[in-house]
């Protein structure tokens, strides 16, 4: 028996056994969810999803197109009770915003697939501005300006003869849609930036039955919405947009890792080791120098 026990061969218990592990825990540095850090080509932003319908309440738009004038700092009481700052005055960072009011110029309506939303008809206002017109064009002093002519056209004739002005595709819309967006654009030339070509979104609409969501619409049609007919005083709001673009940075600025020693070879503002032998690749998840900012 001892020979046998001699000549047995001797396996680890489990694969952990045979595995190192790290003393201390540390946890990555940057997020993985704003990859790839290059700059954006959505330079105005990008609604991914827009807030849950709740047909209960009265129609009503969900987001609102602004523009960054800058930032400041305010003081304020901090209400945080067993907090340090618990009742005392500090400094904040805010940011503010110039919003002149948005025109709603039209309206998609889409239908609910297995694929996700596809759009089925969409209805535009009889008149449109040249800031929104510019938008159609790369060049508008080298076009025509024929954008919406015929459906200008369209639109008049049918309202001198008495008729409601695309009935037909609004009653389409108020039967078969489930998702209706109004689309907007901004008035540009009221903000003094030097541009004149508009930012156009669609602005989805909540509450109320499809009916009433594109009665909603075509009663804003060619007018002005301000701010606050779309969000109220506190009322807690996400934004989007891109960043100030920083330019090309290093891995301490651009993810945040640590420095390395004083002493350390040849730099010490550097990632120190960028991956094992195999895979013999570099890993996307290893921190690189790279643009910083206007993600």
């Amino acid at each position: 028996q001892a020979e046998s026990e001699l000549f047995r061969p001797k396996f680890p218990k489990s694969p952990a056994a045979a595995m190192s592990h790290r003393k201390f825990e540390r946890p990555r540095h940057g997020s993985l969810g704003f990859l790839p850090r290059k700059r954006t080509r959505h330079t105005f932003g990008k609604i991914k999803s827009f807030p849950k319908d709740d047909q209960s309440k009265p129609p009503h738009l969900t987001a609102f197109m602004t523009y960054k004038a800058g930032m400041t700092h305010i003081m304020r009481d901090v209400d945080r009770p067993g907090s340090k700052i618990h009742k005392k005055e500090v400094a904040e960072a805010v940011t503010v915003f110039e919003s002149p009011p948005m025109v709603v110029v039209g309206f998609v309506g889409y239908v609910e697939t297995p694929r996700g939303l596809r759009a089925l008809t969409s209805v535009w206002a009889g008149h449109l501005s040249e800031e929104c017109k510019r938008r159609f064009y790369k060049t508008w002093c080298r076009s025509k300006q024929k954008a919406f002519t015929k459906y200008q056209k369209r639109w008049s004739q049918e309202s001198s003869a008495g008729n409601s002005p695309m009935s037909a595709e609004i009653e389409r819309a108020k039967k078969y849609c489930q998702v209706i967006r109004a689309i907007c654009h901004t008035q540009i030339t009221k903000v003094k930036i030097g541009q004149k070509k508009a930012h156009i979104k669609e602005i989805q609409v909540n509450g109320g039955t499809t009916a009433q969501k594109v009665d909603f619409v075509t009663g804003l049609f060619e007018k002005e919405v301000k701010v606050a007919d779309v969000f109220s005083q506190d009322e807690m709001i996400d934004v989007i947009g891109a960043t100030k673009g920083k330019g090309f940075h290093g891995v301490v600025s651009r993810w945040g890792v640590t420095r390395l020693v004083r002493k350390s070879h040849r730099g010490l503002r550097k990632v120190a080791c960028i991956g094992s032998w195999h895979p013999a690749r570099v890993q996307f998840q290893v921190p690189r120098s790279g643009q910083k900012g206007f993600h």
